[in-house]
């Protein structure tokens, strides 16, 4: 998990996961979207595929690039945890407040009759 969150860090390493993630794509169409060299993009590439977030595909003399979506799960689990907690606590709350709404009306209902 360590290798997919030091690859997000870096801002270019995220966008080319934004393109791969909507098609393959070769390695200069990659770089075109950039102002750095093309060997930074390689460079960029090579830390995103060891880190499992890319495929990379060989055809012919060109290198295709694509997204590895299960490359995120140990990330998304470990996300998860804390999203699924926040989720639960906010549950409570919405209940808890429903309960004290209804809890007023009532008390309204028998004010008012």
């Amino acid at each position: 998990m360590d290798a997919v969150l030091s690859a997000l860090v870096e801002p270019h390493r995220r966008e080319i996961l934004r393109l791969v993630h909507r098609e393959e794509l070769p390695a200069g169409r990659i770089a075109s979207h950039f102002r750095v060299s093309r060997p930074a993009i390689s460079q960029h590439l090579r830390v995103l595929r060891d880190a499992g977030l890319v495929a990379e595909r060989r055809e012919g003399t060109r290198r295709l690039y694509r997204l590895r979506p299960e490359g995120f799960a140990d990330v998304s689990a470990y996300v998860g945890e804390f999203w699924d907690a926040s989720l639960a606590r906010l549950k409570a709350e919405a209940e808890r407040q429903e309960l004290a709404l209804r809890a007023e009306a009532r008390a309204q209902e028998g004010v008012t009759e």
